[in-house]
């Protein structure tokens, strides 16, 4: 059963009920209260005749025979000429009765009392006039009139509640309806499919949610198949090298020199560094990297990078400076990791600089919105050719080169700035890049303190 035909049955029943009630409460008040009301106060004549009735009841040995002839009704038809009078036994036998009204209306219309003779009741008393009889009309229409006002107005507001649920079912459905064939095509494998936001409410959210699951999917796949495709591209050379090395080596069938091994190892350094980063990549991306954290001084840190690189620096007679602007230069780092994050950024900084370039890094305080000191931002900046914007999104992805050849002399593998991002992320820090083409640039990572 669809959730539209399961709302529409829940508010209909709701409804059905809820009339049901207020009808039968609302009979049931009136009822009470009609039957609360006095229709005539006849009780001292009424009164009268039960104790002339049961007197003639006792003087007749507890017997009602031939009571029709007592003519009792002529001391009262002296004076109340259009009165009528009924007498039953309990049985419902009549027993007397006088006055120009008939049965029917005696029984409906007129006040019914209960005669009583030494406790007990011996018969039934209808008194009858045409003022008792009006106002007990008065009643009973008041009765009906209510029953009958309540049935065609309950009715009337089921059927018009009935039609409301029935367009706000399907009016409140709508948007489950627009998004489930947005889900079956995304079952089918069509990944980014997009669902239609069509109000402001938690069905929104839900589309909107959807939405990006779809879009986040659609990345994965992209992302996944450029992986392979990466990895395969990134692999090819190396087995090709040693596939062909060894082949003619193998052909030749003479010893081995030492130099001939060389490019071979050589290729093998590069797929087994390619190995290593990707599955510390991977292990950075499903939040399994294991941190040795400890207090650093990152000027220290960053002095010991520089050491390393600064021959390539000197070649190209590139500056390296480390421009201090802060004194708590102390921090709570993985220092290898970090190290490793530094050596990728700078070596790029050092590859893409032109001769007599610099390279500068600053560290500075990160001041929070209460002007704590929490962080601390490290800035790389370089004077070299910079980055294309239309590149910027894309430079922390694997295996991607700003270099449309991706040629392997002009750049590494891809993988150092996507492993210094997901290092930097896992010591619950933040990377961002700033360069335009031709005008160097930066690279600016926040650090907890």
């Amino acid at each position: 059963m669809t959730i539209r035909r399961k709302l529409f049955l829940a508010m209909a029943s709701f409804i059905i009920a809820m009339s049901v009630i207020f009808v039968l409460v609302t009979q049931l008040v009136v009822k009470a209260s009609l039957e609360h009301v006095k229709v005539a106060d006849r009780s001292n004549e009424i009164s009268a005749l039960n104790q002339l009735f049961i007197d003639y009841y006792e003087q007749n040995g507890k017997s009602w025979d031939n009571v029709q002839q007592a003519l009792i009704e002529g001391k009262y038809e002296e004076n109340r000429p259009n009165i009528s009078l009924l007498l039953l036994s309990l049985e419902g036998i009549q027993l007397y009765s006088s006055g120009k009204a008939d049965y029917e209306a005696i029984t409906r219309l007129g006040i019914k009392s209960s005669m009583l003779y030494e406790g007990e009741s011996i018969a039934l008393l209808y008194y009858h006039d045409p003022e008792v009889a009006n106002l007990s009309t008065i009643q009973i229409g008041i009765g009906s009139s209510v029953s009958v006002l309540l049935l065609i107005s309950s009715f009337m507001f089921v059927v018009i509640s009935l039609l409301i649920a029935y367009w706000l079912s399907k009016r409140l459905t709508r948007p489950i309806r627009l998004l489930i064939p947005a889900i079956e095509r995304l079952g089918k494998g069509e990944l980014g499919t997009q669902a239609p936001v069509t109000s402001k409410d938690e069905y929104a959210t839900v589309a909107q949610a959807f939405n990006v699951m779809s879009d986040q999917l659609q990345r994965s796949e992209e992302i996944r198949r450029n992986l392979v495709a990466d990895v395969s591209h990134e692999l090819r050379t190396p087995i090709t090298i040693l596939r062909g090395k060894l082949d003619l080596i193998q052909q030749n069938g003479h010893s081995v020199d030492p130099e001939t091994l060389l490019p071979l190892q050589d290729e093998l350094i590069r797929l087994t560094r390619l190995v290593d980063d990707l599955h510390q990549l991977s292990l950075a991306e499903a939040k399994k990297l294991v941190l040795e954290k400890s207090l650093v001084d990152i000027s220290t840190l960053l002095g010991r990078v520089i050491d390393w690189i600064i021959e390539d620096a000197n070649a190209k007679q590139i500056q390296l400076i480390v421009d201090k602007k802060t004194e708590s230069l102390m921090i709570n780092i993985d220092p290898n990791r970090m190290t490793q994050v530094f050596m990728n950024i700078i070596v790029n900084a050092v590859r893409y600089t032109p001769p007599n370039g610099s390279v500068k890094m600053t560290i500075e305080d990160e001041l929070t919105q209460l002007g704590s000191l929490e962080k601390i931002r490290i800035t790389i900046a370089d004077t070299g050719l910079g980055i294309e914007s239309k590149q910027l999104p894309f430079i922390f992805n694997r295996f991607y080169r700003t270099d449309e050849a991706r040629a392997r002399n002009s750049g590494g593998m891809g993988l150092g700035l996507a492993i210094a991002k997901e290092f930097v992320l896992a010591h619950n820090g933040t990377i961002e890049v700033d360069s335009n083409s031709n005008n160097g640039t930066s690279f600016i990572i926040k650090l907890p303190r």
